[in-house]
Parts: structure tokens; C-alpha cells; sequence
């Protein structure tokens, strides 16, 4: 009668440790546990680092984008806003609502002696761009606010300076179609303005394409007079955005609609979602083949030591204890594999912008173009819920692969297995 000894005691432990060592004649048993865990490990360091690039990717480009602009977009069907005083108080009298702020904005052609490149105009009162401190604490030189008040010159971004070739103190000429309005249509406006300095939210759409204005000096340039084409409107809480739109919109009145960042940016935010979770899927496959892996070589374990299953059997060792030392030997796999693919997944995030510097150096080529990627930097943000799910699922298919083979090991007839061996 087979003798019930304590679950997981250093017996098992012992036999299960000793059989993942490798000796001469199971040389191929070994080598398929370790292509295993390094499968393992590939697939848990792999899958945390791409979640954490496509979530470090999210909120970057989503803060850059807020920093830029607002979160509720307010516009009238009926043309500009000449009445935009009287709303601007009614929605910062809002709770909730950071700001609210009267913007013109025209696409125009900017021109210097060195460049020519069309770019968009953003007025806006020089105090309400100070809040934008997503933009304004990027301001070069340190006296740019300061002299952007003062006078009726303009700010563009540092990407669009190096395209044109104009420093600050220079100049550039705007050019834009929709000037004032005359009996014959809208008359082209053409106007020479000093670059009172330069801005950089490390996102090449806005780097190289916005030009901002003084409010007043953009109403006179497109000729719109005392009018805004629409008010951007910054809230507290962004996430929560769609709890503003109905008291946004009855502070905006008739003929208005409203806008909010979310619909603005469906394309980006959807577009990220729907790789973050292919990506997942694809390289959960990794760790779904290191796991059969364990699995075939599980079963040329149980098979090459059937003897000494059989003779550990006729000693009193029970069927539960066989089973849990098929079991201990393949998970033991599956936690090293998994602790090894965290702890490289760790260091490589932690270090993912060096890592580029050096692959990029090695290979002569630009592996993260900030005008295809919209950043200047490889962003990564670590979600612990994320990293939680993936260890869960690497560890249980680990486990899960153990059981068969163990099974198997717990099921053998001691009297047969000693007979065929």
C-alpha cells in the first residue's frame, strides 16, 4: 500500500530538481526545458515591453495634444463669434472649467529668404497662451512671453524655424488667402512679422506647422474684426469630458456646436487600441509555444524515467507524490522563464531611449523617425495591471502544461513500467 507522504516536501522537491539537471543520456530532455524558459522569458519580456511602449505611446501623444489645445471645441454655425465675450464668462463661471479662450485660426504660406512652407495660424491672447504650459514653459528665448505681449510679433515652433532657416529676432513673411473681405470675396492678406521665439512640445505636428498670434493682431490679419472662429475650453478633469459638453453647450447658446478632444482624436486613440491588443495576441503565441515546449519535454521525461517511477512506486512513494514532481519540474521552468523575462523587460524599459541611441549609432539609420512617430523620444509607461496580467498568463500556462505530463507520470503501472524496462 502506497505510503501518502506531505504535499510538496523537500522529497519531491528534491527528485523534481534533480531531473531538470541534465546528465550525459538526457542531454535533449535539457535542451528542450531550457529552449522553454528562454521561450518564456523572450515571450514575458517581449509582450511587458510592447505594452509599455504602446501605453507610454497613448500618453504621451494624448498629453502633448492636450497640452496643446483644449478639451472642449466650441464653434457657431453661423460664422465667427462676435459675441464671444459674454460666452467666455458664462463658461468659466462653469465649475470644473479651467478656461475658456477665444482662438482665430487660418491656414497661411510662411516664406523667408531660405524657405518657403505653408503652416496654420492660432490667435490667441498672450495670456491665455500662458496657460498652455504644455507650450509656454518650452518658450526660447526665456523673455519670449514677454515679448510677445509687448508687441505684434509671433512664436513658431522649433522644427518649423529649422525648416524655414529663421532664428528669433528675425523675420518671416505670412501669406494667406482668406484676408479681409471686399465686394470681390475675401482679399489675400500678406504680412511681415519678427519671431519673437520659438516652442517645442516634442511633437512634430505641431512643432512644424503651428504659428501663434496675438488675438487682436489675427482678427486684423484674416479680417475677421471682433470675432473668434471658435473657443477652446479647458477643463479639470479631461477624462471625464463628456460631463461638460451639456453645460458647455447651454452656456454657448444657440447655433453652436461642441466638440471634445476624444472625437477630435478617435483615429489616434482607436488606431493604438486596436495594435496594443494585436500585439498582445501575437506575442502571447511566444509564450503559448514555450508552453508546449514544457509540455513534449515533460513527456520524454516521465517516459525516460518510467524505472525509476516504478521502483520510487513499489517504495511507498503515492500517486499524488509522482504527479507533483512532473508538476514542480515543469513549473519550475515556467517561473524562472517568467522572473527572468520581468526583470529584463524592467531593465530594458528603464533604459529603452539609450538602447535606441545605441542600435541607432550600430546601424547608421534613424530607427524612430519623429515624422512618422509624431514624438522625438521612444516613450514607455509601465502599467502594473498590465504587467500583473501578463505574469498570470505566462505562470498559468506554465502550470497548465505540467498537468498532462504529470498525470501521465501519476497514472504508470509500477508492474508494467519494471517489466518494459
Amino acid at each position: 500500500m502506497a505510503k501518502s507522504t506531505r504535499p510538496f516536501s523537500g522529497f519531491e522537491w528534491m527528485v523534481a530538481l534533480r531531473y531538470l539537471r541534465a546528465r550525459r543520456q538526457e542531454t535533449l530532455i535539457s535542451v528542450i526545458s531550457g529552449f522553454s524558459l528562454v521561450g518564456i522569458a523572450l515571450g514575458v519580456a517581449t509582450l511587458i515591453i510592447v505594452m509599455s511602449v504602446m501605453n507610454g505611446f497613448r500618453a504621451e501623444l494624448l498629453d502633448r495634444i492636450l497640452g496643446m489645445n483644449g478639451h472642449l471645441f466650441v464653434q457657431s454655425y453661423a460664422g465667427p463669434m462676435t459675441n464671444y465675450d459674454a460666452i467666455v464668462r458664462r463658461m468659466e463661471a462653469i465649475p470644473g472649467v479651467v478656461s475658456a479662450t477665444p482662438v482665430v485660426e487660418g491656414q497661411v504660406m510662411v516664406t523667408t529668404p531660405a524657405a518657403s512652407r505653408g503652416a496654420l495660424i492660432r490667435g490667441m491672447a498672450p495670456e491665455d497662451l500662458a496657460k498652455l504650459t504644455g507650450v509656454s514653459s518650452t518658450f526660447m528665448p526665456a523673455n519670449t512671453l514677454a515679448r510677445f505681449r509687448a508687441g505684434t510679433g509671433v512664436i513658431i515652433g522649433t522644427r518649423l524655424a529649422d525648416m524655414l532657416r529663421v532664428q528669433p529676432g528675425g523675420t518671416l513673411t505670412l501669406l494667406s488667402a482668406s484676408g479681409a473681405p471686399s465686394e470681390y470675396g475675401p482679399t489675400p492678406s500678406l504680412q511681415t512679422y519678427a519671431v519673437d521665439g520659438t516652442f517645442r512640445v516634442g511633437m512634430s505636428q505641431y512643432d512644424e506647422s503651428v504659428v501663434f498670434m496675438p488675438l487682436a493682431e489675427a482678427q486684423n490679419f484674416f479680417g475677421t474684426g471682433n470675432a473668434a472662429h471658435r473657443i477652446d475650453v479647458i477643463i479639470a478633469e479631461p477624462d471625464r469630458v463628456q460631463e461638460w459638453r451639456a453645460p458647455v453647450m447651454r452656456a454657448a447658446g444657440a447655433l453652436t456646436r461642441v466638440v471634445d478632444w476624444q472625437q477630435m482624436n478617435a483615429g489616434v486613440t482607436s488606431v493604438l487600441q486596436v495594435q496594443r491588443d494585436t500585439m498582445f495576441l501575437i506575442l502571447t503565441m511566444i509564450i503559448l509555444v514555450a508552453a508546449l515546449n514544457i509540455i513534449s519535454g515533460l513527456i520524454m521525461l516521465v517516459k525516460d524515467k518510467s524505472g525509476d517511477i516504478a521502483i520510487m512506486r513499489t517504495m511507498g512513494a503515492s500517486r499524488g507524490a509522482m504527479m507533483r514532481v512532473f508538476f514542480i519540474a515543469g513549473a519550475s521552468v515556467g517561473v524562472v522563464g517568467t522572473a527572468i523575462g520581468f526583470l529584463l523587460a524592467m531593465l530594458f524599459v528603464d533604459n529603452i531611449e539609450a538602447v535606441r541611441q545605441v542600435i541607432q549609432n550600430a546601424a547608421g539609420v534613424d530607427v524612430f523617425n519623429p515624422e512618422v512617430y509624431f514624438l522625438t523620444e521612444i516613450p514607455a509607461l509601465i502599467d502594473w495591471m498590465d504587467v500583473l496580467s501578463v505574469v498570470a498568463m505566462a505562470l498559468g500556462l506554465s502550470f497548465l502544461a505540467t498537468l498532462y505530463p504529470a498525470w501521465r507520470a501519476a497514472r504508470l503501472d509500477p508492474v508494467e513500467a519494471l517489466r518494459y524496462a
